[in-house]
């Protein structure tokens, strides 16, 4: 018997990344088990909650033309459909950036008590930003990180760069400490690019930091609670043309996914301790995936994604279909356990 009857999904998002959002809500949605719970998709941004369409037990999905979609009551996560009220008892947070990242759609879910997806709203906080979750997890020894130096808006610029220059070694990634999708992120190879990249990735958030960049094969690993233990999918190695995994890489297919990675079983276990570790550390649940440089001298930490990609080309529903599993039994767990 199923915990949940009537599952929000939430997507959409007050940043760049809102369009890639809803691609993954809307797969995510559809993707739910249709036989044990009712689906409604939520399509929110910028505090506009509305019902974008709905799929009852065992039927087809009904999608709402924008003009006539009726607003979400935040007082108590209910919507009136066709003069009846229906409350949600479960929330699947789909909205990749700002506010289901960074912790504030968790918290408002955490006050009226509805039980959802990720994270909790601390958690989430913490993990969103690169340079805090580094710090929280920088004493743990199953995985290394690459030296980093942070600014914040308003502060001497021309001390950041000649910080980086003294300190790092070029190339350097430049990114804010928020966000995702690779928006605001440039490869720096030479010291006189380093303001312009440090003024665009301002342009996505106030707080920025410019990272060594380590050489090496990019891999992504994501984990689950499954009741009992928290669980490893397979892994991913990415390859790109480009010259690092970019916005273009990830979306425009100029990109190599390769599931499961051809890594050694040495390295494999490593990735999937560093992953299990890093959950457990920051107190995670629900789903979540790691990013990481596997180098000649370790294996470092890039970043967590609190709410993973998951469009149909995703890497998590790749990892999903090489563990031998049906994507509906794979949600069916994460919501029955988070």
């Amino acid at each position: 018997m199923a915990k949940y009857n009537r599952i929000a999904v939430i997507y959409g998002s007050d940043t760049s990344e809102w369009e890639i959002s809803c691609r993954s809500g809307e797969f995510t949605a559809e993707s739910i088990d249709d036989t044990v719970y009712e689906v409604y998709e939520i399509f929110a941004r910028f505090g506009k909650w509305q019902l974008a369409a709905y799929r009852k037990k065992n039927s087809q999905r009904v999608a709402i033309e924008e003009k006539s979609r009726p607003d979400i009551d935040k007082s108590d996560f209910s919507v009136v459909l066709d003069g009846e009220k229906v409350n949600f008892d479960y929330a699947y947070i789909m909205q990749h950036g700002t506010p289901g990242e960074n912790g504030l759609t968790q918290g408002y879910l955490q006050i009226i008590g509805i039980p959802f997806s990720s994270c909790d709203s601390f958690v989430s906080a913490v993990a969103f930003d690169k340079y805090s979750c580094k710090t929280y997890i920088r004493n743990l020894d199953c995985v290394k990180f690459a030296p980093d130096v942070f600014v914040r808006k308003g502060e001497d610029e021309e001390a950041f760069v000649a910080k980086v220059n003294s300190t790092l070694s070029y190339p350097v990634f430049v990114k804010p400490t928020a966000g995702g999708s690779s928006f605001g992120v440039t490869k720096v190879k030479k010291p006189e690019d380093l303001p312009a990249a440090l003024q665009y990735a301002f342009s996505e958030g106030d707080t920025v930091i410019a990272e060594q960049g380590v050489e090496g094969r990019e891999l992504t690993c994501a984990a689950y609670f499954d009741g009992s233990k928290v669980v490893t999918l397979p892994q991913v190695e990415i390859t790109t043309e480009n010259e690092y995994f970019d916005y273009d890489a990830k979306y425009n297919g100029k990109s190599n996914e390769i599931c499961p990675a051809p890594v050694s079983e040495t390295e494999r276990q490593a990735i999937a301790t560093a992953t299990a570790g890093i959950y457990s550390m920051l107190g995670c649940k629900g789903l979540v995936r790691v990013d990481y440089i596997l180098a000649k001298d370790g294996l470092y930490f890039l970043e967590i994604n609190m709410i993973p990609g998951m469009t149909r080309a995703s890497l998590v529903p790749r990892m999903v279909r090489t563990a031998g599993m049906k994507m509906s039994d794979f949600l069916s767990t994460v919501i029955e356990n988070s």
